[in-house]
């Protein structure tokens, strides 16, 4: 099985479309992804954004996999880093490599654009996304918090 990783540019509305799909059952959050689908006018503005990074893991045209990621301008010094919002793969892909890959691909593209260092978030209970990320880089403990805009 191979796989390459393709970086979606404001053409590709319909591989995200699919690439929300596998978000959706990957998370176990199908009324997340797809309760609400964009239409294609905002997903196409949104893949010309510069700080936007999407990419597609593809076996053949059959989209497996991705991640969504955002450049990050920084105010304390003149450097960026891209956050990993969303990275998921479908089931019967997974452990193959496909994840490594896309983040792979992902620091071509951080580094091409001069970002100082890539992060991610991972549950504590997401034993396979922490191995995964330990095994690519450095771990920091730190708290999450949602503040609603209201706040």
């Amino acid at each position: 099985m191979e796989y390459t990783f393709k970086h979606l540019g404001h053409s590709d509305v319909s591989v995200l479309k699919a690439l929300l799909a596998v978000f959706g059952e990957a998370f176990g959050e199908t009324e997340t992804y797809q309760g609400a689908v964009p239409s294609d006018a905002y997903l196409d503005a949104l893949l010309r954004k510069p700080h936007f990074i999407a990419l597609a893991a593809l076996q053949g045209a059959q989209v497996v996999g991705g991640l969504a990621a955002y450049e990050l301008e920084k105010f304390e010094q003149a450097r960026s880093e891209v956050y990993i919002y969303d990275l998921a793969v479908r089931a019967g892909d997974r452990r193959k490599g496909v994840a490594t890959g896309l983040i792979r691909a992902l620091g071509r593209i951080a580094k091409e654009r001069g970002a100082h260092v890539m992060f991610v978030q991972a549950d504590l209970v997401d034993d396979p996304a922490i191995r995964l990320y330990e095994s690519l880089g450095t771990r920091e403990d730190v708290l999450h918090f949602d503040i609603p805009t209201g706040a």
